[in-house]
């Protein structure tokens, strides 16, 4: 274990017992942290360990009951983001803060503290963002862009402020690996040019890759300072947890081709809903009870729009393009599909999978209150509060659900707790289908094994489990095949002992599915 380093000229920021409580939680207690000029520092620990609330501490956007924080050696007091920009701190936050409405430069000058003119943030926006290798068409509406090219807007727009310390809270959670490789190159350079940088990932190969240092948090407090590129993934894990973090176990599936297909696609098309949308393309795919399949492609070929045809978002003209359970669903509401039996959890979690003003039971209500009609509604639909409460808290206990009140709001959950909540939340259904899109974005790696491994029981059980993720490692330890979404089509699944990562780069990469072997018969 290595130790912080004292306080010296060569420390951007140092945080002396720096505390925040809310409430009888005390989210950070007496955080001592150095960062050094030019240095690239992890902060690990699992989802509530009090990461994001330091770092708001360190943006200006909560303010320290306790301790001090030293930028440059001097003390400082940073009560709101404008402070934290004058000084030289810039901030990427994990939930994206944008106006789907607007232009990506639109969201960018919206953040600026002078009034340059659009065109001008335009033009500075697009230069920077290809110097970087982050390619951004600062006119696109944000509205019509993937979340991965989102995240490009988000880190623009904080380095178009020149900081000299940039927070960046799961910056790989949504991109590629392509885009990750992208971005640590970007860091790479910033970090030759004497930029700091504050890391927080779950991801924690990526952390020994680029990290020169790491602190590790864990209820609140500082338990660990190391060198990442000294240890092991599942050394890192053990200093977040306290514990071994339990290995994925994925029996094998039970001859699958002689199972009922609870979820059929069939030739689903879909013209683009805007100039910017992929239009879906003749999909066909069938998924069949007891196994997973993984959809796997790089950022804004069509996953979204899929999942959105699946669930019922967008209803589809040919009620027999989507099947669930053997009825017609391709017309039905995402209610009416719900009702077959079917679960989803889309991969935007706040103000999608959850309102975000909205309490933990008040959420489980507004999703399963017509599955769930006769233990949630009583006589002319009076709300029966102790019966989702007791349901809120099962979900809350089986998937450790941290929070700092009873029932919090959805939004005041950080992004783990509240991905945890919303996937247990359908898990708990016990549903035939489930459909999931990026299923472990920002979670803790204890976490993310819990979900991946309840997912591979609830297929085992008998549902259909449908995977969308970006995430390429997990689709390799969870599913049964991979099918990879390139420009708006859906190749035929890969058994998953045939699969390798170069046919499923290859395939990714656009190449023709004929030319990529597998035997894996067409849907």
């Amino acid at each position: 274990m290595a130790t912080p380093p004292e306080t010296s000229d060569a420390n951007l920021l140092e945080v002396r017992g720096l505390t925040k409580i809310f409430g009888t939680l005390k989210a950070c207690d007496h955080i001592d942290l150095t960062i050094g000029k030019g240095e690239i520092h992890a902060l690990l620990g699992e989802n509530g360990a009090g990461k994001s609330t330091l770092v708001k501490m360190l943006f200006g956007t909560l303010e320290p009951n306790a301790g001090e924080i030293l930028w440059n050696g001097q003390p400082v007091r940073i009560s709101n983001p404008h402070i934290a920009r004058k000084l030289g701190i810039g901030m990427v936050f994990q939930h994206f803060s944008l106006f789907d409405a607007l232009s990506a430069a639109e969201n960018i000058a919206l953040s600026l503290d002078d009034k340059t003119p659009i065109s001008t943030i335009a033009a500075k926006a697009k230069a920077l963002s290809y110097s970087y290798g982050l390619p951004l068409d600062p006119h696109s509406l944000v509205g019509d862009l993937s979340v991965g090219e989102r995240q490009r807007i988000e880190i623009i727009r904080c380095l178009l402020q020149a900081p000299e310390l940039i927070i960046l809270d799961e910056p790989t959670a949504v991109l590629t690996p392509q885009e990750a490789d992208k971005l640590f190159e970007t860091l790479e350079r910033l970090r030759a040019e004497g930029k700091s940088i504050l890391y927080i990932s779950h991801r924690l190969e990526e952390v020994k890759r680029i990290c020169d240092r790491a602190t590790v948090l864990r209820h609140g407090k500082v338990v660990d300072h190391c060198d990442p590129r000294q240890e092991t993934a599942a050394s890192l894990a053990r200093m977040m947890v306290g514990s071994e973090v339990q290995a994925v176990v994925r029996p094998p599936v039970e001859d699958a081709n002689n199972q009922a297909a609870l979820l059929e696609v069939r030739k689903l098309s879909r013209a683009p809903a805007t100039p910017f949308s992929i239009p879906l393309r003749d999909i066909s795919l069938d998924v069949r009870a007891g196994e997973i399949i993984g959809i796997a492609g790089v950022a804004g070929n069509g996953q979204g729009e899929f999942f959105e045809a699946v669930s019922g978002e967008v209803q589809q003209a040919d009620a027999g393009s989507v099947r669930i359970r053997g009825k017609d669903a391709g017309r039905l509401s995402i209610t009416g599909r719900r009702l077959l039996g079917a679960a989803f959890v889309p991969e935007e979690r706040l103000g999608h999978g959850a309102a975000p003003r909205m309490t933990l039971s008040e959420n489980m209500l507004l999703s399963r209150h017509a599955t769930d009609r006769k233990a949630f509604l009583g006589v002319a639909g009076v709300v029966r509060k102790h019966a989702i409460s007791t349901a809120s808290q099962r979900v809350i206990e089986e998937m450790d659900v941290r929070k700092s009140a009873p029932d919090p709001e959805a939004a005041s959950l950080s992004g783990g707790n509240l991905q945890k909540f919303i996937v247990g939340r359908e898990l708990d259904r016990r549903p035939a289908v489930m459909v999931i899109n990026q299923p472990t974005w920002g979670v803790d790696a204890g976490a993310a094994a819990h979900i991946r491994q309840a997912l591979i029981e609830l297929a085992r059980s008998g549902s259909a489990v449908l995977v969308i993720s970006q995430d390429l490692d997990e689709l390799f330890e969870i599913s049964d095949a991979i099918a990879v979404m390139h420009n708006g089509m859906l190749s035929r699944p890969i058994p998953i002992a045939e699969a390798t990562l170069e046919k499923i780069g290859l395939l990714m990469g656009g190449a023709e599915p004929g030319h990529v072997e597998h035997s894996r018969e067409p849907a």
